[in-house]
């Protein structure tokens, strides 16, 4: 059964943060990485009268979830697209808002799993990446098309790779003498070209090329960077987004958002603070929380989650409360 398979990181964290915004029957959370549905289920399990919409631009993934999910019925409606089309989901459902936002960045267990998706470096497969595997450019496409400063500055800003550039000059290289089309032949290509004191610290060697080139083929930041402020469009007074991230560039770019939604832009000498100039967005966590020991233990992908999440207390989408 898929949900034998997938262990939501920070699962009931998750369910307290996001259940004082669906106290109200027929309150309707949007959860915009469903994956395999786990965090979903959870929600449903727990608030029992709460919907959810649930957005994947992976068909398999919500064809799983999809299985997993009937026993809640019209409680759960599956929308596949990407997540910064979360006002389309919502208005496509007959609504003028969203009292929860949910995201669960990264990659899914599942697509880790399937083998023949090319995101694991421990196995050989084809270099894909593609979380919506019928569309756009694949993993293979950037490395034999892409320019040495292209490849160094996708390995650079978002594996965070200090040898960016002798890859991707080694890339370029390789691709002269053969097409790239398996992730097998680009681990050898690390483990040659990154350095053996190098390679003793910070993991696998293929971890931040691998995690570069998927960010790059699913344009993970770009959608982010949409999908955020739209989020907070969304929800009405009351509502709570909450975010996991689990890559630095990801948490700053959710922080920014949040800091931006939740200050309070007037003079720092003024002795009072006019009636609606209060920030729409207020901090339910200060700073992020992260994973403790155990669930790290249980649960190894939680090691590098970063928790976040806010609040609208102003400026209701609908008139919510």
């Amino acid at each position: 059964m898929p949900n034998d398979r997938h262990m939501p990181v920070l699962r009931q964290r998750c369910v307290d943060l996001l259940a004082p915004a669906l106290s109200e029957p027929g309150s309707v959370m949007v959860d915009c990485t469903l994956g395999l549905g786990g965090h979903t289920e959870a929600v449903l399990e727990a608030i029992p009268t709460a919907r959810v919409i649930g957005i994947d631009r992976d068909p398999q993934a919500i064809a799983l979830a999809s299985e997993r999910l009937a026993p809640f019925g019209d409680r759960f409606t599956a929308f596949h697209g990407t997540y910064d089309e979360i006002a389309t989901a919502v208005a496509e459902q007959g609504l003028d808002h969203a009292d929860a936002v949910l995201f669960d960045l990264g990659v899914s267990s599942m697509q880790l799993d399937e083998r023949e998706r090319g995101f694991a470096y421990s196995v050989d497969a084809p270099l894909d990446m593609r979380m919506n595997g019928s569309a756009g450019i694949t993993a293979a496409d950037i490395m034999n098309t892409y320019t040495h400063a292209e490849l160094t500055r996708v390995l650079r800003e978002y594996g965070e790779e200090k040898f960016a550039s002798k890859i991707a000059r080694a890339i370029i290289r390789e691709r002269e003498i053969e097409p790239w089309t398996r992730s097998g032949r680009l681990v050898e290509l690390l483990y040659a070209e990154i350095p053996a004191p190098a390679r003793r610290t910070g993991g696998h060697p293929g971890k931040r090329t691998f995690q570069a080139l998927r960010m790059e083929v699913n344009d993970e930041l770009g959608v982010l960077r949409r999908a955020i402020p739209a989020s907070l469009e969304v929800i009405g007074v009351g509502g709570r987004v909450v975010v996991e991230s689990y890559h630095s560039l990801e948490d700053r770019m959710v922080k920014r958002f949040f800091t931006d939604a939740t200050k309070l832009d007037l003079p720092p000498d003024l002795p009072f603070v006019p009636e609606g100039a209060e920030p729409e967005m207020k901090l339910v966590i200060r700073g992020s929380e992260m994973a403790d020991e155990v669930e790290i233990e249980h649960n190894p992908r939680a090691a590098s989650v970063r928790l976040r999440a806010v609040e609208r207390v102003r400026g209701s989408k609908g008139g919510r409360r």
